[in-house]
């Protein structure tokens, strides 16, 4: 009797014991399977293929013909790339030398320097297209160099400039006019502090707020309040997302510390809402709206432009239905929903992306051009969620402060931004927003079709990224055609152009004509040269064998 009993109860705990391993293991695949299938989906395996990646520049001969060009191509491309050097020697002079002073001291500098384009090209182009990044003044919406170049702005300030730079100058002056008094005074606050607290609970239909020193701090300290009142540990962000620069949201390459508490998951995705759905541990959902215009890819660099198959697309009715579920399963599951809203934020629409896609967040994470012109962080969230402390456990606290959190200055400039955002002509200019840039964009493309030109724009309202319909080993040149056209663009050149909204149909039209003038000349340089037989796969295929032949010795 007893020996049967014990052979009952190790069967009975081997069936469980089995049946725990195989939930356990369903869990798991679930979790894999909702992971983007994509490199940039898969944190791991990124950072591993990282470190395998070899570094080798091509010499003079090949930098020119990458695509096997013929030796007439090759010789059009040397004389295109001498002439464009002189340009860039004699127009951007004096900018490009305090530049080169500067980055030796400034590490930051010196990354971007390194990667404005595909490493291989890297050293002949930092060698010789010197552009510079100082700038002196800004007006209108362009801005002025060193060498007195004034360039039409496409850069946005990385999303800060929404209504034009002359605003946020006087935001700052009259902000500072406000608070000069008090001063640099930290700890206490400016009584302004309280109408900006008054203005950002209506513009957001949250109930408290918290202001932080950055949009990255923003982010951090409301990911900790969601983990710290769900008492779960893990963040879901959404693959190809960005939400600054702290570990737990970038868990692939730039992330030296593997982030163990984070799931990368699909974006727009049946596998991803299963997961919120089954899972006990998911303490919150970062979503930047932002990725409505390129779901599940890293924000597009001329870096990674290879080949040309970067895509992108904005679709705001599905993108808005995709948000509409996860605010569902959030609800359903008591998962925090987390809109950051650092980038896009008071540029679509007044009340931001839960006004644009009819979705309400629990939390939502504002930066960038709230500060008036000025640096700032701020998390709005629901009453229960924005508590640092229990009632009834003393000692268990959620601490988050900061040495200029609610700087007077700040505040000033804060609140000089939100009162003009509720006053003409600022009030008014939502209405018809996404028709106007809508309307840009094809006229752009309808500009480029004629000249036959490679190229054709996508746009989430006034964001674009330039998109390349013809296979190319050379896309990243254009950035410098455009800049010696006088247009001027951010480190991560034509992924990304950010207008102001103070931009005039005439200032448009001036931009349209240098873009399509610096394209043309591209072409003709040679530059898109093909065959007719290069596809994006032989590309890189092309490349995969450099690598291979660089990292082993093959071939």
């Amino acid at each position: 009797m007893d020996s049967s009993y014990t052979a009952f109860a190790l069967y009975a705990l081997g069936a469980i014991a089995l049946t725990v391993l195989l939930i356990k293991f369903k869990a798991r695949l679930d979790l894999s399977r909702a992971k983007h299938r994509s490199i940039e989906g898969h944190a791991r395996m990124s950072r591993r293929l990282a470190r395998l990646l070899p570094f080798y520049e091509y010499d003079d001969s090949r930098f020119f013909r990458a695509d096997d060009a013929p030796a007439e191509i090759e010789s059009h491309r040397r004389l295109a790339f001498g002439r464009l050097t002189e340009l860039y020697k004699t127009r951007f002079a004096k900018t490009a030398s305090l530049t080169a002073e500067a980055a030796t001291g400034i590490s930051d500098m010196q990354f971007t320097a390194r990667y404005r384009v595909p490493f291989q090209f890297s050293r002949l182009v930092r060698e010789n297209l010197k552009g510079g990044s100082l700038l002196t003044s800004s007006s209108g919406v362009t801005v002025t160099d060193l060498d007195g170049n004034s360039l039409y702005d496409l850069t946005g300030s990385y999303g800060v400039n929404v209504f034009g730079y002359d605003f946020y100058k006087d935001c700052i002056a009259k902000g500072e006019e406000r608070v000069k008094s008090l001063g640099p005074v930290l700890g206490a606050f400016h009584p302004v502090i309280v109408d900006n607290v008054r203005r950002l609970k209506d513009i957001s239909g949250l109930d408290e707020i918290s202001f932080h020193m950055s949009g990255t701090e923003a982010v951090m300290q409301a990911v900790r309040l969601a983990r710290y009142h769900t008492r779960r540990s893990h963040l879901v962000r959404l693959c190809g997302a960005y939400h600054g620069w702290w570990g737990d949201v970038q868990p692939g390459i730039g992330n030296p510390i593997p982030a163990h508490e984070t799931y990368t998951l699909s974006d727009m995705s049946e596998k991803t809402l299963h997961v919120l759905r089954t899972r006990k541990d998911i303490a919150c959902v970062l979503v930047n709206p932002l990725q409505s215009l390129h779901p599940n890819a890293n924000a597009p660099s001329d870096t990674s432009l290879v080949d040309s198959s970067r895509r992108a697309h904005f679709d705001r009715s599905a993108y808005a239905d995709w948000l509409k579920q996860l605010r569902k399963i959030c609800t359903e599951r008591g998962i925090v929903l987390i809109f950051d809203e650092v980038f896009l934020g008071f540029r679509i629409a007044r009340g931001g992306a839960q006004e644009y896609f009819g979705v309400e967040a629990d939390m939502v994470t504002y930066g960038k051009t709230l500060g008036g012109g000025l640096p700032v962080g701020v998390v709005c969230g629901r009453k229960e969620l924005m508590k640092r402390y229990r009632d009834d456990r003393p000692a268990d606290i959620c601490f988050a402060r900061g040495t200029f959190n609610s700087h007077p200055y700040v505040m000033g400039a804060m609140n000089e931004f939100l009162m003009r955002l509720d006053e003409a002509p600022l009030a008014n200019i939502y209405d018809g927003l996404d028709q106007l840039w809508n309307l840009r964009a094809e006229i752009l493309n309808t500009r480029l079709k004629q000249a036959d030109l490679p190229l054709q724009v996508a746009n989430l309202s006034s964001i674009w990224t330039v998109l390349y319909t013809q296979p190319s080993r050379y896309n990243w040149m254009l950035q410098f055609y455009l800049r010696a056209h006088g247009l001027a663009l951010s480190w991560i050149g034509t992924g990304r152009f950010i207008f102001s909204l103070n931009y005039t149909d005439q200032d448009f039209t001036e931009v349209v004509n240098r873009f399509v003038a610096a394209a043309t000349e591209m072409k003709q340089d040679g530059w898109w040269w093909t065959d007719g037989t290069t596809t994006n796969k032989s590309i890189r295929r092309s490349l995969l064998k450099e690598m291979l032949k660089h990292r082993f010795q093959v071939f």
